[in-house]
């Protein structure tokens, strides 16, 4: 491998160039930066080590040579971050473990992970190894004991598979599966940080894959021993384990052909900390996980079925994320697609695919119309029954792709829809007082105008009337 490059991009790195320049420290670069600038990648946060002096000491210097803000993260192990002004540059700093640098090295989880690099002098230090995992793409612990002592980086080693496609070595995947009862330890807040890196992984599906090969999916989300239990059917060449994660792959595969309003949307971080389209290929894994509850096989015909397994899932979902420390905003967002994962194919399948179809499906959605489109999609691709043909396959995309033209076609023109009456309006017209029926006049009188039935106030109080009479 070049170390060439390694120098010239922390030579030309502002931040690293400034920080050398002007302090006169052993200062290491090491970790998630070194690797992300072999990836080649934008850095924004910079772990450092500086040998010669106390760490807290040097994190206020840098502060005030920089600007930004101290944080002292963890005064016992002297870990301190610098928030530089811009909020998105941050150099965390600490002193190494027992004063010497190639202790910190080998505590650490991976081999690839584990390259420093001296920003005066550019020196590399590799003693474990790294930079030939880098140059086979694989993956290779340090210790075993590294792993024992924090589990989560077991979940680490799967997140580092799904975004850098590198192989894990059979010793990685002997030691996942030797401690895999261990996962349940780390702060669950850890591990939802550890699940949504991997879900913005590449290769999400095959980090999916290797977890329940080692015992570990299955400790996450227990929900996966059901879908286990569900075999293949007329409609589904998989049986429903596979079909989830076929589903993430497929998604996978749509973003990489999607037209550059479809990625920019996707690639959007609007709750969670994390990009849409992560949060779009863990709603993908769960999209079922109603099925197994509602399933039954129809006697006289052998079909399977599972009425309602959208509406079932979607009230399943809390409670598993929940658990896992997701957000009320990422829940709710989970939530939306479970329930909404067949609505844009029904919506295609209509006798007459009319413009008036259409808006209704983009003024349901809303921002969410396209993340529906997609795992639509994806849904239609990852199920090949032998009663499905290609030409149904075809269709159902060509359809869905019109309606994804409408729906980007019309962002432009399209306003939200105007409250025309609200609930104290409605009570106060009726006489009435808050109740399940106002909540009931409420909900139609939204669908008709989702249906473009009502556009005005005027008609909206027609309208209240009317439902009062039935």
């Amino acid at each position: 491998m070049n170390t060439q490059i390694i120098k010239n991009r922390i030579q030309n790195d502002e931040i690293l160039n400034n920080l050398a320049s002007f302090f006169n420290n052993d200062i290491w670069l090491v970790g998630g930066a070194v690797r992300d600038i072999l990836l080649e990648k934008e850095i924004f946060d910079r772990d450092l080590i500086v040998t010669d002096t106390d760490a807290k000491e040097f994190s206020v210097k840098v502060t005030e040579f920089l600007g930004g803000k101290f944080i002292p993260l963890d005064e016992e192990n002297k870990i301190y971050r610098v928030v530089l002004e811009d909020k998105k540059n941050y150099l965390d700093i600490t002193n190494p473990t027992e004063n010497s640098l190639e202790k910190d090295i080998y505590r650490r989880d991976l081999k690839v992970n584990a390259i420093a690099v001296n920003i005066k002098t550019g020196e590399i230090y590799d003693p474990a190894g790294g930079l030939k995992d880098f140059e086979n793409k694989v993956l290779n612990g340090i210790a075993e004991t590294n792993f024992a002592d924090d589990p989560l980086r077991i979940v680490r080693i799967f997140r580092f598979h799904s975004v850098l496609g590198f192989e894990i070595s059979q010793e990685l995947m002997q030691i996942s599966k030797k401690y895999s009862q261990l996962i349940e330890k780390p702060a669950k807040e850890r591990i939802e940080y550890e699940l949504m890196k991997l879900f913005s992984g590449q290769f999400a599906h095959s980090a999916l894959l290797k977890m329940d090969e080692c015992g570990i999916l299955e400790l996450i989300f227990p929900f996966v021993n059901e879908l286990k239990q569900v075999p293949p059917n007329a409609h589904h060449h998989l049986d429903l384990f596979h079909h989830s994660i076929e589903t993430v792959r497929q998604i996978e595969l749509l973003y990489q052909i999607s037209e550059p309003k479809v990625k920019t949307h996707l690639d959007r971080v609007d709750f969670g900390g994390f990009p849409r389209l992560a949060h779009l290929k863990l709603s993908a894994f769960m999209h079922d996980i109603g099925k197994f509850s509602t399933w039954f096989i129809e006697k006289d015909t052998g079909r399977h079925r599972f009425y309602k397994h959208d509406d079932v899932g979607s009230k399943m979902a809390p409670e598993i994320l929940r658990k896992l420390a997701f957000s009320n905003k990422q829940i709710k967002y989970v939530q939306k697609m479970i329930k909404n994962h067949m609505y844009a194919t029904m919506v295609v399948c209509s006798p007459e695919l009319t413009d008036k179809i259409m808006m209704r499906y983009v003024r349901k959605m809303e921002d969410d119309a396209i993340d529906a489109i997609i795992i639509g999609k994806a849904d239609r691709l990852s199920a090949l029954g032998p009663e499905i043909t290609q030409e149904m396959v075809d269709e159902n995309l060509s359809m869905l792709d019109k309606l994804l033209k409408f729906y980007l076609d019309s962002l432009e023109t399209i306003k939200p829809l105007p409250k025309l009456l609200n609930g104290n309006e409605i009570m106060n017209m009726l006489n009435i007082s808050p109740s399940p029926k106002l909540g009931r006049i409420l909900n139609e009188l939204h669908e008709a105008q989702l249906n473009g039935d009502i556009s005005t106030k005027e008609q909206a109080v027609e309208f209240v009337k009317e439902l009062n009479e039935r």
